[in-house]
């Protein structure tokens, strides 16, 4: 008898320090990840401000993406939208600059044309699979011989029209004008059916890269926000195993301000993801109702569960040119410095390239 007792307590004291060792191990956890985000924050945030503006005369500029290709150049690609955008849709640009902060338009990347497909109208593109580490060298990387653009398109006219798909484009030479090939089909519709509950009506931008740690088993990621039928925005991922080929990834969105109680939260969207050491950073803009949208982040380890930064925004309006909205966010660090570039929206119906530089 008393030695079945002393088994049971030993047991349950074995099964209680079990259970404090967890405990202490996700307070240990959680404790590095907060130290982590405070310590980019506040390297982040302690700068000062300056800012520029990047526009086609008869155009909004919108969504771009920064990378290397060539060892002395640094490539934008960018995407524009006729002020009446009524008759047009998104086109993508590639611009240059030896400074970051001065740019030379190149030429078109992705115009929108007559061809009777899916993405005729609409061709908003963003380079993939670039080196992600914060302060690394942000070159583009070959997967399967190609450099790769994924982008939103459409057959429709105008700003944004629903439903957007997801497609793809490679070529040999990313920065030469008119060398994307795009695959046939979408790689994601929103009407595919294993699209999750909150994005069936539009699929928006999306970043890809190579995630080498295989964090989530599969080597490339699609981060992306995506609307639903509220035209509520959450971010989800996707994942594919040649880069060509995506299936989606988990049952819920990795970012979901829209769903929590009471919230205003209209869009989280435009993420871009960077990594810092072992923790992973998620840039992204969020907009409330009735607020302007600005430029935040969130931080993992697992690229699955986010611990949401809910201090001051990274950029937000604070001029007259940006009184609508400061967001999108395309983040680097070179040689120390802080780029932060970003949509610059006014009541005046124009869109800028922006410019915040720290350090």
């Amino acid at each position: 008898m008393f030695e079945n007792l002393e088994n049971l307590l030993t047991g349950f004291i074995l099964s209680q320090l079990f259970a404090l060792s967890r405990w202490f191990f996700r307070l240990f956890v959680y404790g590095m990840l907060l130290i982590a985000i405070l310590h980019f924050s506040i390297f982040y945030l302690a700068v000062n401000i300056d800012s520029f503006f990047m526009a086609f005369k008869d155009q909004n500029t919108d969504q771009w993406s920064i990378v290397n290709f060539q060892l002395f150049f640094n490539d934008m690609y960018f995407v524009s939208i006729d002020k009446n955008c009524r008759d047009s849709g998104y086109q993508t640009h590639l611009a240059k600059s030896d400074d970051l902060v001065h740019w030379e338009i190149v030429g078109t990347m992705l115009p929108y044309d007559g061809e009777p497909r899916w993405d005729s109208l609409q061709k908003a593109g963003f380079p993939a699979f670039q080196d992600i580490r914060f302060g690394g060298t942000y070159q583009l990387e070959k997967v399967n011989g190609w450099y790769y653009m994924s982008y939103l398109g459409a057959n429709q006219h105008g700003y944004e029209p629903d439903p957007l798909l997801m497609g793809l484009a490679r070529s040999k030479n990313p920065v030469e004008c008119g060398a994307f090939e795009r695959l046939p089909q979408p790689i994601l519709r929103p009407d595919d059916t294993d699209a999750r509950r909150f994005e069936r009506k539009t699929l928006y931008k999306s970043y890809l890269f190579h995630d080498a740690a295989l964090t989530v088993g599969h080597p490339y990621i699609n981060a992306y926000n995506a609307k639903d039928e509220t035209d509520r925005e959450r971010i989800y991922l996707a994942v594919s195993d040649d880069g060509e080929h995506w299936t989606r990834f988990g049952d819920s969105p990795v970012i979901d301000n829209s769903s929590e109680p009471g919230s205003i939260c209209k869009i989280s969207g435009d993420p871009q993801i960077v990594r810092w050491n072992d923790l992973y950073i998620m840039f992204y803009f969020r907009y409330d109702i009735g607020s302007p949208g600005y430029d935040t982040f969130a931080c993992s380890y697992d690229l699955q569960h986010w611990t949401k930064w809910n201090g001051k925004p990274l950029v937000e309006s604070e001029y007259e040119w940006e009184n609508m909205h400061a967001h999108k966010p395309w983040v680097l660090c070179v040689n120390g410095k802080v780029y932060h570039y970003y949509c610059a929206v006014n009541d005046k119906n124009e869109r800028f390239i922006a410019l915040a530089v720290s350090g």
